[in-house]
C-alpha cells in the first residue's frame, strides 16, 4: 500500500467551490479501483490549505487513476483553484499507533 500526499494552496475566494466540489466527486475517487481510504485535511492557521491523503493498493493503482479521464477532468478544474504550486508525496506507511 501507498499513501499519496497532495498538498493545495487554494484562493480565498476559491475554497468554498473547492469544498463543495470535493464533496461530489470524493466518492467516484474512493470508489475507484486500488483505492482504500480518502482523507481531506484544512490546515488549522491557514484556511486556504488542504491536504489530501489517498491510501491506494499499489503506484499500479495510483498511477492508473492519475491517468484516468476522471483525474483530468478534476485536476483541470481544481488547478484553476490554485494560490500556490501544488506539492505532492507517495509515502510508504512504516508504522500506526492507536492509543
Amino acid at each position: 500500500m501507498i499513501i499519496r500526499i497532495v498538498k493545495l494552496q487554494l484562493k480565498p475566494d476559491a475554497v468554498p467551490s473547492f469544498l463543495a466540489n470535493f464533496e461530489v466527486i470524493k466518492q467516484r475517487i474512493r470508489n475507484f479501483p486500488g483505492n482504500q481510504k480518502l482523507v481531506l485535511y484544512q490546515d488549522v492557521a491557514d484556511a486556504c490549505i488542504f491536504f489530501t491523503y489517498s491510501f491506494w493498493d499499489s503506484e499500479a493503482a495510483l498511477n492508473a487513476y492519475r491517468q484516468s479521464d476522471f483525474f483530468d477532468a478534476v485536476w483541470s478544474e481544481t488547478k484553476l483553484m490554485f494560490a500556490g504550486k501544488p506539492e505532492a508525496w507517495s509515502v510508504n506507511q512504516i508504522t500506526e499507533v492507536f492509543v
